[in-house]
């Protein structure tokens, strides 16, 4: 659960320090380990022996704890004391879905209070879904405020924007702040001012999708000024017309994301955005508001239209006028035609993403639906593609064959088929794909959410069998039964993180599967056949290390469990609504 990634040569004092005289071999590794970047390798590595153990803890610059709960920060701050860069996850994924209960817990402040004391080398910060308190964010402040370079709060709650203005006081030299998606207190906009005022290096500034109503566009213009290395900004609702003096002093600035329009269109030619823009996404904008971006349409590498209230023609107008286009982010309103001039006209997409629309219940325009049609273009046109994810509304084999015959730099591949239709062209998609799994071999994240049916127990087997390299894997309503289930644990052999729903897979066949698949660390599943007493069948899977928590079904969702390694044993912060399953002498701290 740890990503690797080095800069400079911190830490090799201590290094020499300890140098042994065993030869030349040694000190040849010593010179190589600082470019060894692939955390998998760096476990290998340190696994050799135990000065290479030393070595990996003493060189290793980043690391991504992929649940806050696996080990402690004490622990951390002992294997690893040269850090300068931490991503720590908190709540399960399945929390943006709001599926798991919001006291369920992901408390950053034991972590804040380490990081306080210990990490002296320590520049970047990315809490990602965690409970963040206001004390949190003044002791890092306080502690670490002269030399914090980039702090990231994804998906974060708990604080108010005081706890934004000791960021802002105290960490003058933040290049990165990220804010994007977290739920905030609102008091006021004193600190966007003191961010402003204080802050003369800042180059990335996201409070992206946030209801903040109390910023003032005075302080972002004084932050534009301040700041000539600003180069990305994504913000909450701000009348465009209020930026036309922000968007002339962001001269270096490449992406803009946020604003919205409330004013007449024709008062929106006054705005000129700057020369090296190239991402753009306009929250809210209307075909009145489109022509804004065809100035510069032809310079876009990146263009984000989920919160654009335009229809399959606008897409189509807007997308055209793109042929540089990097990265697509819109909703499915834009239809298989939208789907198809994106792949006659943006030959270099590397990344797209088609979310489900909030209206798509009520949708009755028939071009507002993305199917097999729009796949199969999408696969044809546009070859460089690495990632998609996508909501469709009818699928087939062949659409999921073609992804799998063109696609070839694929590496994360996400579909769900969405139940609006009553009748899908062709179920199951067992043949479709072995197919795509076949031939997208650089895959390292997979994820298929279909409905009953929509894949049988040969499909499993086949996504086991033709999966060596996925490191992700979220399953939705497939297979027949738990046979299914244990053909696919029979392959996967890299699979650390797999998540499920809706299948009918029993507590004993879920218990079996995991102690089957040999790298797994982490299990989420929702929605399965209990045994009686509930957990009991689950006993299969207990071993050391190896947590295993339910969480009791509500009348809006069935029950959930959550297994996974850690290092530390049975953590003691359950909420109410979450039973811990472990023994204690199952679990060895």
């Amino acid at each position: 659960m740890a990503e690797n990634q080095n800069s400079g040569s911190s830490g090799s004092d201590k290094i020499n320090k300890t140098r042994s005289n065993s030869g030349m071999s040694e000190v040849v590794f010593e010179c190589v380990i600082n470019y060894i970047h692939d955390p998998r390798d760096r476990d290998a590595v340190s696994l050799v022996c135990r000065r290479w153990y030393e070595l990996d803890a003493l060189t290793r610059k980043h690391i991504t704890i992929a649940l806050c709960y696996t080990t402690s920060p004490d622990r951390l701050r002992r294997r690893f004391s040269y850090l300068e860069s931490l991503k720590l996850k908190g709540k399960p994924r399945a929390a943006m879905f709001n599926l798991i209960p919001e006291d369920w817990g992901g408390y950053v402040t034991p972590w804040v209070k380490e990081i306080a004391t210990s990490f002296n080398c320590l520049r970047s910060l990315h809490f990602r879904r965690m409970i963040v308190e206001d004390s949190d964010l003044e002791l890092l402040a306080t502690s670490r405020g002269r030399i914090l370079q980039h702090l990231k709060l994804d998906k974060c709650s708990g604080f108010s924007t005081d706890g934004l203005l000791h960021v802002a006081q105290g960490c003058r030299q933040l290049r990165t702040l990220f804010l994007e998606e977290n739920s905030i207190l609102e008091k006021d906009g004193d600190w966007l001012h003191a961010l402003a005022v204080n802050n003369t290096v800042l180059e990335t500034l996201n409070f992206y999708m946030i209801d903040l109503s109390k910023i003032r566009y005075e302080d972002l213009e004084l932050i534009a000024r301040n700041c000539p290395s600003l180069v990305s900004v994504k913000i909450s609702d701000c009348e465009i017309l209020e930026l036309v003096n922000f968007f002339r002093s962001a001269s270096a600035l490449e992406e803009f994301c946020g604003g919205s329009f409330n004013e007449q269109p024709d008062r929106y030619n006054v705005v000129i955005f700057p020369e090296k823009l190239c991402r753009l996404g306009l929250t809210y904008m209307g075909r009145n508001e489109m022509p804004i971006v065809f100035p510069f349409a032809s310079h876009l590498k990146k263009l984000d239209l989920l919160y654009a209230l335009l229809d399959t023609e606008d897409h189509c107008d807007l997308i055209q006028r793109c042929p540089n286009l990097e990265v697509l982010e819109a909703r499915n309103v834009i239809g298989d035609r939208g789907i198809e001039v994106l792949a006659r006209s943006c030959k270099h997409l590397k990344r797209l993403r088609v979310e489900r629309g909030a209206d798509e219940q009520e949708m009755e325009d028939e071009e507002g639906k993305v199917s097999h049609r729009g796949l199969i273009a999408l696969a044809q046109g546009c070859l460089e593609l690495e990632y998609i994810a996508i909501y469709v509304s009818d699928i087939t084999n062949s659409a999921l064959e073609h992804v799998g015959f063109y696609l070839k730099n694929l590496t994360d591949f996400r579909l769900v088929l969405l139940d609006r239709e009553k009748i899908i062209t062709d179920l199951p998609l067992d043949d479709g794909v072995r197919e795509l799994l076949r031939g997208c071999f650089k895959l390292r994240r997979f994820g298929l959410y279909l409905r009953p049916g929509g894949l049988t127990n040969r499909g499993l087997r086949y996504i086991g069998q033709y999966s060596p390299n996925v490191r992700w894997m979220l399953l939705g309503y497939v297979g027949d039964s738990d046979e299914g289930l244990m053909e696919f644990a029979r392959g996967c052999p890299n699979l650390q993180k797999l998540e499920m729903r809706g299948c009918c897979f029993s507590e004993r066949a879920l218990a079996r599967a995991a102690m089957q698949l040999p790298s797994l660390r982490y299990l989420w599943v929702q929605g399965y056949r209990a045994s009686s007493p509930v957990g009991s069948d689950l006993m299969a899977m207990a071993r050391p290390f190896w947590n295993i928590e339910l969480i009791p079904a509500t009348a809006e969702h069935p029950a959930h469990i959550l297994a996974y390694y850690s290092l530390v044993g049975s953590r003691t912060d359950f909420p109410d609504t979450v039973v811990p399953f472990h023994p204690e002498k199952l679990v060895s701290t």
